[in-house]
């Protein structure tokens, strides 16, 4: 069933956005579908900072959908650009075999050994897709290796060319502006990002510029296959051009209007393409906003090509929990699919479409993650018994679901931390993990552990790919026997109220209160008694409680939530560990 489209407060940044494009829209091409775009450029991995260049467009498409209305998203695979480096830490890639390809198209590199896909462009894009699709984003990809060796471009080519005088006088601007030497460095660091993270990666080279003048583009040798090439002679009225290659000396005069095997330099071609698919939403990131950055040039140069700037917000960075900045070229940076191991599409949805673009945040792979799900589980909450802002309702909603309808979701959400202990404490037997979380409530067990997945599986994905070994639960399998005889009086009071109480307690809510109790009990209090009725004592005297347990079940100061490892080990197993 289609998701019912809702009106959304003005603190919704989508709905904000969604006003502006269908105003704009209406301006620029009544009538017509709504244009949104983004970039990316699978010269690596296509990482989470990279997801922001989709899922930010993507948020906007959709609330224009939810309006009824018709909206292209279109992704730009920039797969003719040129091969800078070698991403480090690539599974099947020789770093000295594939520097040889620096200078050709990412289409013409050779895929990572073992890929089932014909080349380099192709690997990574897949995974890309992948999980796109996961996550509902609909979208028109569009390869630009396809756009530009069909010929597709040509006259926006030979345009260029006819024009590369008022393109260079534009750029010039940038070139010799006096900048202060510390915005100079801040420049030159984003314009290493842009060439790495931005919508196309060679920002490097804004064009051949020699002897016989400035020229947008860069021929693909003929010899070699690389982009190290000069042109050098043009004639507009026969388009008869001449290049030289500097990486292997070939030489030729082609055709432009017959030549399919070359492109337009970064800084020409993103405005041409604004022009071309008349492009009405982008964003950009921060790493453009650096004087004569791509977004900003572009801006001057689409009107050449009879166009206008797309609107869109500049969007900062996403991080990661306890990582630097990402960059796809230094290698180790998650992904979209390595999110997606550990987490549910919508609560990675949820983590674009609550933060407006200009904000930054962070994913968590630590243990961070286990917050994350308390809060998204609580914001469920609210939403069902409406209790939400109406901006958490609208964050929550996209994340959840697009105008097509809703994400597939795990029937029964349990608590994921719990699950994650679960997962930990049983090691991978499926059906110890059922009997541990049918116990949780036992007016309501799980009949299959299909009711808790796919939660359940990203839990138990994250305990064996991000919690460390010296981190994970082991239950012991022999009691403590030195430990105990050395308990005090009170110690030994603390366990045997607890022991006492298992069996009346033998549930997540039961075990939580006993646990919590047994201390308040010692000290004169009622198992029930509130924090305003306690001393803060009593919170002491829970932690020492609480670590004593530990170091009997598990033998370390800390582990799981006590309630969720007394269900996994057992009533048995519990009983012979503490002593009875």
């Amino acid at each position: 069933m289609p998701i019912v489209a809702q009106s959304t407060e003005t603190t919704d940044w989508v709905s904000r956005f969604a006003d502006e494009v269908i105003e704009e829209s209406e301006r620029r091409a009544p009538g017509k579908p709504v244009v949104v775009a983004s970039g990316l450029s699978p010269s690596g991995p296509i990482h989470l900072g990279n997801l922001r260049e989709v899922m930010t467009p993507h948020l906007v498409a959709d609330e224009i959908r939810r309006r009824g209305r018709q909206v292209r998203h279109l992704i730009s695979w920039d797969d003719y650009d040129r091969y800078r480096k070698v991403p480090k830490g690539i599974d099947g890639v020789d770093e000295e075999a594939w520097a040889e390809h620096i200078g050709k198209p990412l289409t013409s590199v050779p895929a990572p050994k073992g890929s089932p896909y014909p080349n380099w462009a192709e690997h990574f894009k897949a995974a890309m897709i992948e999980s796109l699709a996961q996550l509902g984003v609909e979208f028109d990809g569009i390869s630009q290796t396809e756009q530009y060796t069909s010929g597709a471009y040509r006259e926006q080519i030979l345009h260029a060319m006819r024009h590369r005088n008022d393109i260079d006088a534009i750029l010039d601007q940038y070139r010799t502006k006096k900048v202060p030497k510390k915005q100079q460095q801040k420049a030159a660091d984003e314009a290493e990002l842009e060439a790495e993270e931005g919508s196309g990666a060679a920002s490097e080279d804004d064009g051949s510029s020699g002897s016989a003048g400035y020229f947008p583009y860069k021929p693909y040798c003929g010899g070699c296959g690389k982009d190290l090439t000069t042109v050098t002679s043009y004639d507009d009225d026969s388009t008869e051009l001449a290049y030289t290659c500097t990486a292997c000396g070939f030489a030729e005069t082609v055709r432009l209007s017959e030549f399919n095997r070359g492109k337009l330099v970064w800084k020409v071609d993103w405005p041409m393409r604004w022009a071309y698919e008349g492009v009405i939403f982008e964003p950009s990131g921060v790493d453009h906003s650096s004087p004569g950055s791509s977004f900003q040039v572009g801006g001057q140069i689409v009107g050449i090509f009879g166009g206008k700037q797309p609107i869109g917000p500049m969007y900062a960075f996403v991080g990661i929990s306890g990582m630097a900045k990402m960059s796809s070229s230094r290698g180790g940076v998650p992904t979209p699919g390595d999110a997606l191991k550990i987490m549910e599409p919508q609560l990675l949805r949820w983590l674009y479409a609550r933060r407006r673009p200009n904000q930054s945040f962070k994913i968590a792979f630590d243990q961070e993650i286990q917050r994350l799900y308390d809060e998204w589980d609580k914001l469920a909450a609210k939403v069902s018994d409406g209790s939400a802002l109406p901006g958490d309702v609208a964050a929550y909603t996209r994340a959840v679901g697009t105008a097509a309808g809703e994400l597939p979701a795990t029937p029964r959400p349990l608590p994921y931390r719990t699950l994650a202990s679960v997962a930990d404490i049983t090691a991978g037997h499926e059906d110890q993990a059922l009997r541990i979380l049918s116990e949780l409530d036992p007016e309501q067990p799980l009949a299959t552990l299909d009711e808790v997945r796919p939660r359940y599986d990203r839990a138990e994905a994250w305990i064996n790919t991000h919690v460390p070994a010296d981190q994970r639960t082991i239950v012991r399998d022999e009691p403590d026997v030195d430990l105990l005889k050395s308990l005090d009086e009170a110690s030994q009071q603390s366990v045997r109220l607890l022991l006492d109480g298992l069996a009346d307690h033998w549930s997540l809510d039961g075990l939580t209160h006993l646990v919590y109790g047994v201390p308040k009990v010692q000290a004169g209090f009622a198992a029930d008694a509130t924090p305003k009725e306690l001393p803060p004592e009593i919170k002491t005297a829970q932690r020492t409680f609480f670590a004593l347990l530990y170091h009997l079940l598990v033998g370390r100061d800390t582990g799981p939530r006590l309630p969720t490892l007394l269900l996994a080990v057992g009533q048995d197993r519990v009983r012979r560990l503490l002593g009875e």
